[in-house]
């Protein structure tokens, strides 16, 4: 490697441009097989430069992202958006219905003894009421 290619960790490079919300989570996300770098999993130390392809699977979607410019440091969301190409497809819509049972009125008050064991119902499963 040359002197003026530099390189930083996956982990640190992912918290960094914001594509995971703490270093916490972007290490744990490498130990779990979410990252991949050129195609392998990539663990947290792995270093990246510029060129390479990261994916980054977060909450079922998968980010697909190109390395610019390699950053150690968390810096505004403007900035970190230069530092790669985003190759992601598309968002899916989202859906727009409320759960079944889970909504209640505004101003309606707490839940009676029957509604709230209705809701545990809806939530857990069938349970009879003895």
């Amino acid at each position: 490697m040359s002197a003026d290619e530099v390189s930083v960790r996956i982990d640190s490079w992912i918290w960094a441009v914001r594509l995971i919300k703490t270093r916490s989570a972007a290490g744990a996300a490498c130990r779990a097989g979410h990252v991949k770098v050129n195609g392998a999993t990539a663990k947290p130390a792995q270093h990246v430069k510029p060129g390479d392809d990261v994916r980054v699977r977060i909450e079922g979607r998968e980010r697909v992202v190109q390395v610019v410019r390699p950053i150690a440091k968390r810096v505004g969301a403007p900035v970190a958006e230069t530092c790669y190409v985003d190759h992601s497809p598309p968002p899916p819509p989202r859906e727009e219905r409320p759960a079944a049972g889970a909504q209640r009125d505004r101003g309606a008050g707490r839940p009676t003894k029957r509604e709230r064991r209705d809701l545990d119902r809806l939530k857990d499963g069938y349970r009879p009421y003895f």
